[in-house]
């Protein structure tokens, strides 16, 4: 119980650190609304255009869900195949390693033209980026397999896929998990940067358009939805690890 007490406390604390920072310093230094507001300011835009930024964060937490759920089921099925054929590993694997030193800005002009402005070119620019580190930690699980484990199944006599489903699945969760904690921020930024080539909505574009009019109070006031929108991502993740692997939260309450 304490220790959740803290969890929660220490972020709390520190936030409060940056704000107090942020806000003496503009007073300090006296900087104009128009380069950086005040914490108060942003509260304030926050508050005022509160349907404007509830609807276009809707556009873009359904970029990110969608576009991360379609990395999980490519990903995680891809990763599978390679684990299985040592052949198919080596032919795409180093390509798949190869592909992230592309900028992924680069790639999102070309995901334009190729899916026009709706919605497609966001989801193909999440799928992008959230797909490397699903399929590199799910792979990476599956590989660490204890020997021991699989050396049991096969004298139990065990089929392939019952061998898969009870111990190499279970075994590769915590890697497939912690690849997906950063495939869904990951998604976040993907959504964002979709957004920014070509969009009509969605943050990406509101934050756009405000400091087009000058409008640095909104800009920011969207910035601290999507870090919102960000954690309530990662969040996710974490309950759904929690519920599909009770034994790992329970072994972490220990410590």
């Amino acid at each position: 119980m304490r220790n959740n007490v803290l969890r929660i406390l220490y972020p709390c604390i520190g936030a409060a650190i940056i704000l107090l920072a942020w806000h003496y310093y503009i007073i300090l230094f006296k900087v104009s609304v128009v380069v950086l507001p005040s914490p108060w300011a942003v509260a304030v835009a926050i508050f005022s255009y509160a349907h404007i930024l509830l609807t276009e964060s809707w556009i873009t937490f359904l970029e990110c869900i969608y576009g991360f759920m379609l990395a999980m089921c490519i990903g995680i099925p891809i990763a599978v195949i390679m684990t299985y054929s040592r052949v198919l590993n080596s032919m795409f694997y180093p390509l798949l390693v190869a592909s992230q030193s592309i900028p992924k800005v680069a790639l999102a002009p070309i995901l334009l033209v190729w899916f026009g402005t709706g919605i497609e070119s966001k989801l193909a620019m999440v799928f992008v980026i959230a797909f490397f580190p699903i399929v590199v930690d799910t792979a990476t699980g599956l590989r660490t397999t204890s020997p021991e484990l699989l050396e049991l199944a096969r004298s139990l006599q065990s089929s392939r896929l019952q061998t898969f489903f009870k111990i190499q699945l279970p075994s590769a969760l915590p890697f497939m998990f912690s690849g997906a904690k950063i495939a869904v921020t990951l998604a976040v930024i993907g959504a964002v940067i979709g957004e920014f080539i070509g969009s009509n909505a969605g943050l990406g574009n509101l934050l756009l358009t405000a400091n087009s009019q000058m409008n640095t109070a909104l800009a920011w006031a969207a910035l601290v939805i999507l870090s919102v929108l960000g954690m309530i991502l990662y969040a996710a993740v974490v309950l759904a690890e929690r519920i599909l692997m009770p034994w790992g939260h329970g072994s972490e309450e220990k410590h």
